[in-house]
Parts: C-alpha cells; sequence; structure tokens
C-alpha cells in the first residue's frame, strides 16, 4: 500500500516563497517519478512538475518553470517542492502522485493560498 502525505502549504503574501513535502511510504521516492499537481478552484488538476527516478533530472511546468524546484531526500523518503516568487495564480491544493503498480496514488492535498 502507498501512502503520500503532503504538508507544508499555508497563506503567504505575494513574492514569498514555501516548501511543501511528501512523506511517502510503501514505495522508494528515488525509484518512482515523483510527481507534484495542483488544482485551483473551478480548475482542472495541473502537472506542476516532478523528479524522475535514478537522477535523471526535472520537469516543470512553463508557468513555474525557473520559480519552482523539485527535489528529494532519500533517506527521509520525502520529496520537496520549494516554491519562490509566489503569485496569487499559484494559489491551489497542491497534490503529490506516483505512478506506482499499475495505478496513481495521491496523497490528500495541501493548501497553498496566495494573497496580500
Amino acid at each position: 500500500q502507498v501512502q503520500l502525505v503532503e504538508s507544508g502549504g499555508g497563506l503567504v503574501q505575494p513574492g514569498d516563497s514555501l516548501r511543501l513535502s511528501c512523506k511517502a511510504s510503501g514505495i522508494m521516492v528515488g525509484t518512482s517519478h515523483m510527481n507534484w499537481f495542483r488544482q485551483a478552484p473551478g480548475k482542472e488538476r495541473e502537472f506542476v512538475g516532478r523528479i524522475l527516478n535514478g537522477g535523471a533530472g526535472t520537469e516543470y511546468a512553463d508557468s513555474v518553470k525557473g520559480r519552482f524546484t523539485i527535489s528529494r531526500d532519500y533517506a527521509k523518503n520525502t520529496a520537496y517542492l520549494q516554491m519562490n516568487s509566489l503569485q496569487p495564480e499559484d494559489t491551489a491544493i497542491y497534490y503529490c502522485n506516483v505512478f506506482f503498480r499499475g495505478r496513481q496514488w495521491w496523497g490528500q492535498g495541501t493548501q497553498v493560498t496566495v494573497s496580500s
């Protein structure tokens, strides 16, 4: 059984930074692509970025490229989403995701609100 638990969301002002965490159990974050998605009110869930397995690098949506960075800590079996220069349009619920053993696994999400 895979479990993904996100944390680190909150209310911040435009220009601030946040770091989200995705603690995994049932899988090893180093052997799976770890994905981040977000869903804003009234919108469909969208891809934010991923860190590829085996140290093969990262990929980001154009909307966050240059501002967001995904990393992982093997010892803590945790993936991270570092978000800098946050803007109101980044307001959403952020989800961690992995495809493993033939299905998608999702965390419960963590709310990020960017407002002055």
